[in-house]
């Protein structure tokens, strides 16, 4: 079952475009978003979420049509774009106490689990966290909400190697939990470690969108890894 369905959406800036990007999320998976700095992802994504205003194009979240029921579909989704850059001085309590007063579906019990889950301390402030931890921190506030799909922008750009892993190791965590999620990237090694599927932008255009398998299958050349076709599959577009 798609959960997210986008279909010929674009997007025209003077120097560039975004080009009939059509492309759906299957409810349950981990689908990894990979493309070069530039590309497209952050354009596709905001435009997901109406920071961008699409020139053209649908978007749909579980079978509704994202214009016209914005506000409830935004209920049941979550975003990230890595970190957090509001109320850096406000402990992690307060910036809750005032976040859940927007989210009638805000889970208490949700909020708790997660807290230890992800080892936050509630007396802690942004400002004092590691980036993990405050990747961690955002995805907190998404998932007490009770977000089915979350929508997350370079998550891991900016982490070590080791919170990376953890934090891919979270999602997979998160996916047994029925939770959807696409994620952005310019890393193929992350892609590799937890996605079910990718979509592939180049240039402002949706290249591939299809299992990692069959990504695998139809485009790689003998002994190639999937970083190793990304970067062929870009010089041949550039030639």
């Amino acid at each position: 079952m798609n959960i997210v369905e986008l279909s010929g959406v674009c997007k025209t800036y003077p120097a560039f475009r975004l080009d009939h990007v059509s492309f759906s999320l299957e409810a349950g998976k981990i689908t990894g978003f990979i493309g070069r700095n530039g590309a497209g992802k952050t354009t596709t994504i905001k435009s997901m979420l109406n920071l961008v205003h699409p020139d053209s194009g649908e978007i749909s979240y579980f079978g509704l049509p994202f214009s016209g029921h914005e506000m409830e579909i935004k209920q049941r989704i979550g975003y990230s774009t890595g970190t957090v850059s509001w109320y850096p001085r406000k402990p992690i309590r307060e910036i809750v106490s005032v976040t859940k007063a927007f989210y009638p579906s805000w889970d208490e019990e949700a909020y708790r689990n997660y807290l230890e889950l992800f080892g936050l301390d509630e007396s802690k402030k942004p400002i004092e966290l590691s980036e993990g931890m405050k990747v961690k921190f955002n995805l907190l506030l998404a998932l007490s909400h009770r977000a089915e799909v979350l929508i997350l922008d370079e998550p891991t750009s900016g982490l070590d190697p080791f919170s990376r892993d953890e934090l891919l190791e979270l999602f997979m965590t998160l996916k047994e939990h029925g939770v959807t999620i696409l994620f952005s990237t310019h890393i193929t090694s992350d892609i590799e470690k937890c996605a079910d599927d990718l979509v592939y932008i180049s240039n402002g255009t949706i290249q591939a969108a299809c299992s990692k398998q069959e990504f695998l299958e139809q485009y790689s050349e003998p002994g190639e890894t999937l970083e190793e076709i990304f970067l062929r599959l870009e010089k041949e577009a550039r030639a």
